[in-house]
C-alpha cells in the first residue's frame, strides 16, 4: 500500500526531495495561492505550525496557479510574499499543477485517497462550487483539487486521514491535527 513517503517533490530551488524525509511526523499538505480569497489562511496555518512543530508537525506548502491565475509569481516572489506578509516559516515547495494531465503525482494520489465531498452548505460555498466547476471543467476526471487551500492531513505512518476544503474552518483543521499529535 502506497503512502506519501513514496513520493518525490521539488523544493523551491528545483531540487528533488523525498517525502520520506518527513516520516514519523503529522503532515498537513496544502496547495496555496497568493492572490486568493483564502490566502489569509496563511495566518492560522503559521500559528498552528509555530505552536505544534515541536510535537512532530509539519506543513508542506505547494503553490499552484491553476485556479483563476491566483499564484502567478515565481517561486521566489511567492516565498517572499508569504514570509513578509504572513511570516510563513513552514516548508514551501516549487509551484506545481494539481489537476489535469500534468498534475503532480502526489496530489493525484492525495485526491484519490480522499476524494472531494463538497464545499459545504451556504451561499458562499455554493458560489465557490459554481466558480470551481467552471474553472475545473477543462480537467474533466482529472480535476482532483477543486480550489486553492485544499488541505490533506497525513498521519505519522504516511496515510491520508482527512481532506479539508478551503471552506472548512481552520479551527476544525487544527483540532484534527492536535488529535493526531496526541
Amino acid at each position: 500500500m502506497a503512502t506519501v513517503y513514496d513520493f518525490m517533490v521539488k523544493d523551491r530551488a528545483g531540487n528533488e526531495v523525498s517525502l520520506k524525509d518527513y516520516e514519523g511526523k503529522v503532515l498537513l499538505i496544502v496547495n496555496t495561492a497568493t492572490g486568493c480569497g483564502y490566502t489569509p489562511h496563511y495566518t492560522p496555518l503559521e500559528e498552528m505550525y509555530k505552536d505544534l512543530k515541536d510535537r512532530g508537525f509539519e506543513i508542506l506548502d505547494f503553490p499552484c496557479n491553476q485556479f483563476a491565475n491566483q499564484a502567478p509569481g515565481s517561486e521566489e516572489e511567492i516565498h517572499q510574499f508569504c514570509t513578509l506578509k504572513f511570516g510563513a516559516d513552514f516548508p514551501q515547495f516549487a509551484k506545481l499543477e494539481v489537476n489535469g494531465e500534468d498534475a503532480d503525482p502526489l496530489f493525484a494520489y492525495l485526491a484519490t485517497e480522499k476524494p472531494f465531498e463538497g464545499f459545504g452548505k451556504g451561499i458562499k460555498n455554493a458560489a465557490l462550487k459554481k466558480f470551481s466547476d467552471m474553472n475545473n471543467k477543462k480537467y474533466g476526471e482529472k480535476a482532483y483539487i477543486k480550489w486553492n487551500f485544499t488541505k490533506f492531513l497525513i498521519d505519522r505512518e504516511g496515510k491520508v486521514v482527512a481532506r479539508f476544503e478551503p471552506t472548512t474552518e481552520m479551527s476544525e483543521v487544527r483540532k484534527a491535527v492536535e488529535e493526531l499529535l496526541k
